[in-house]
C-alpha cells in the first residue's frame, strides 16, 4: 500500500500550471516544511516535501492556500528520474496528494501570515474548537456541493 499523510506548513504560495488540450487541467505545486518528530541537540528540524494536485483540487489551492499556512494531505508517494541538460539522471520524489485541507483555524493563519517562523499562541482558537468543525474560508460557497 502507497499512502502517506502529512501535515506541515507551505513553504511558499501553491505554484499551479495548467495543462493544454481541450480541456485543460489545473496543476499545482506547493512544498511542506513537515516537522520532524525528535530533535538533534534540541534543534528544530523539518522535511520539505514537494506536492502535486491536479484538477479543481489545484484551483483551491491556488485560490485559498497562501505561504505559512499549516494544511493536512494525504496522497501517495511517486518516484521518478530524469535526465537534465547536463546528461546527469536526476531522481524525483513527490506527494500526489489526493485530498488537502486546512488544518489551523482562520485566526490562526492571520497570525502565522505577519510571522513565518514564530508558532501561534496556545490562546489562539483550534481547528476544533467549539463544535469540532473547521470554519469555511469567506467565498468558498459557490464550490460547496451542499447548500
Amino acid at each position: 500500500m502507497n499512502k502517506v499523510v502529512l501535515v506541515g506548513r507551505l513553504t511558499r504560495d501553491p505554484e499551479v500550471r495548467y495543462s493544454q488540450g481541450e480541456h485543460a487541467t489545473a496543476v499545482a505545486r506547493y512544498t511542506l516544511a513537515v516537522d520532524r518528530r525528535f530533535r538533534r541537540d534540541n534543534e528544530p528540524t523539518a522535511d520539505f516535501i514537494p506536492c502535486v494536485v491536479f484538477g479543481r483540487s489545484g484551483e483551491f489551492a491556488e485560490k485559498y492556500f497562501r505561504q505559512g499556512m499549516r494544511v493536512s494531505v494525504s496522497g501517495r508517494i511517486q518516484t521518478g528520474s530524469y535526465t537534465n541538460k547536463d546528461g546527469m539522471k536526476v531522481y524525483t520524489t513527490e506527494v500526489i496528494v489526493e485530498e488537502q485541507e486546512f488544518a489551523e483555524s482562520r485566526a490562526e493563519s492571520e497570525a502565522n501570515r505577519n510571522s513565518y517562523s514564530q508558532p501561534a499562541s496556545s490562546s489562539s482558537p483550534s481547528v476544533d474548537a467549539g463544535d469540532g468543525f473547521m470554519n469555511i474560508p469567506d467565498g468558498i460557497d459557490e464550490e460547496l456541493p451542499f447548500t
